[in-house]
């Protein structure tokens, strides 16, 4: 469970969660479990967190750093993550249910079997990404980066791919894949 005094600042302003982290030296924040639905945090410092299982729905992270965090099964459907860092992020099982991640940078991120239907990821950084299983219907992709992605049986159906760099990007058994950018 989400230590209390963590939460405490992390729901005041993103400005007093990253001084208190900053003074507090905290490396991994454990936020697991957290309720931070709907929250305003741009620019929040969650880099390395422990965000499982986390309700984050409609939550704005706008240009925050959630490098290396742990996102499994966390809910973060209609969230708003433009330009958000989740460098080496561990997104195993989690809900990105018409997300707004547009030019997120998620190179090396883990979302084997997450749930990105109708997410925007227009612009994006996906290079080295493990997309495997992950649902993609009617996703945004276009001018997105999956250099090197994982995205065995991945369902792209309805997804936007026009522009998308899928070089030596792994396409076993994708479904629904085309490559018109429709």
């Amino acid at each position: 469970m989400a230590d209390p005094k963590q939460l405490e600042y992390l729901q005041d302003t993103a400005e007093d969660w990253n001084l208190y982290r900053r003074e507090h030296a905290i490396m991994h924040p454990d936020l697991s479990g957290a309720d931070l639905s709907a929250d305003e945090l741009p620019g929040a410092d969650l880099s390395g967190a422990d965000l499982t299982r986390a309700d984050l729905r409609a939550i704005d992270l706008t240009g925050s750093n959630i490098a290396n965090a742990d996102l499994t099964e966390a809910n973060l459907s209609g969230a708003f993550l433009l330009n958000v860092v989740l460098t080496g992020a561990n997104l195993t099982g989690a809900d990105l249910t018409g997300a707004n991640l547009t030019e997120v940078n998620a190179t090396n991120a883990n979302l084997t079997n997450a749930t990105l239907t109708g997410a925007i990821l227009s612009g994006g950084n996906l290079a080295n990404a493990d997309l495997t299983n992950a649902i993609l219907h009617q996703a945004d992709l276009s001018g997105a980066n999956l250099t090197n992605a994982t995205l065995l049986q991945a369902d792209l159906t309805e997804a936007n791919l026009a522009d998308a760099d899928l070089s030596k990007a792994d396409l076993t058994g994708v479904v629904g894949l085309t490559l018109n950018g429709t």
